[in-house]
């Protein structure tokens, strides 16, 4: 059986872009992305356009003190590599989770595009 040690390395900086989120650290997590990387919500909203609009997004995003991205499932095939998670962080009503999916799209061992599915908030507390 053969590895396709590309998609390894592709996969390799979604889990360093995971961690980095979920350190709240916004060096290592802007790293991970292009100059020119987009963001959208599914499946054609344009939410960030270019890292200093996603690296504003983040700083904000960041701020909540309960974020954390469980990650449910991975997979990766020619330069895209989709992810399931579960993501904990407060709502305007309150803490809850919100499942999550997650499409990146990689160019030159940088993150290019994304697009996230987001499921309906379920409150916690």
């Amino acid at each position: 059986m053969e590895i396709d040690t590309q998609s390894c390395g592709e996969a390799e900086i979604i889990r360093r872009q995971l961690d980095a989120y979920n350190a709240r650290d916004i060096k290592a997590f802007m790293a991970c992305w292009a100059p020119d990387a987009e963001v959208y919500a599914w499946p054609d909203t344009l939410l960030a356009s270019g890292a200093e609009a996603i690296r504003t997004r983040h700083v904000e995003r960041f701020k909540d003190p309960d974020l954390f991205a469980k990650l449910i499932s991975r997979v990766g095939v020619g330069g895209l590599v989709i992810d399931r998670e579960v993501v904990t962080r407060n709502f305007p009503e309150g803490r809850g989770t919100l499942d999550v999916i997650g499409i990146y799209e990689l160019e030159s061992n940088k993150i290019k595009r994304a697009w996230f599915k987001q499921g309906t908030p379920v409150l916690t507390d």
